[in-house]
């Protein structure tokens, strides 16, 4: 199972293994809080972030274009999949908006690329 977290949240048992997925650290979160690792390199390039941030990208052009990276980059996601394979995964992300950012869209990429594999599960994200 794939899920999505803040990563202001409490770290709880059901999470897995816990993975950081953006490019930047969050702001007010201390680097011995996170209780999991940072994959910066999986995140969506900074011009991509900058421009779905500012208004410049609607969230359907942002998910094709972070697809797209993702699609070019192997090599940056690959490792989660095998982490998912294992089991519960949680990817963290330090964005207000729990519905549209880039950890759903990994998610979803990924679960995609787990069915590929074999049987997978569904990604869950959730809000405080």
């Amino acid at each position: 199972m794939i899920r999505c977290k803040r990563v202001y949240e409490a770290a709880a048992d059901e999470d897995g293994q816990r993975v950081l997925v953006d490019r930047l650290w969050p702001r007010n979160k201390r680097k011995e809080d996170l209780q999991g690792q940072w994959l910066r390199e999986v995140a969506p390039s900074d011009e991509l972030r900058r421009a779905f941030h500012q208004g410049e990208v609607d969230f359907a052009g942002f998910t094709q274009r972070y697809q797209q990276q993702l699609a070019a980059h192997p090599e940056h996601w690959y490792p989660l999949l095998d982490l998912a394979a294992k089991g519960p995964l949680t990817l963290l992300y330090a964005a207000k908006n729990t519905e549209h950012n880039n950890a759903q869209v990994l998610a979803e990429w990924l679960e995609d690329e787990l069915e590929r594999r074999g049987p997978g599960s569904s990604p869950v994200c959730y809000a405080t």
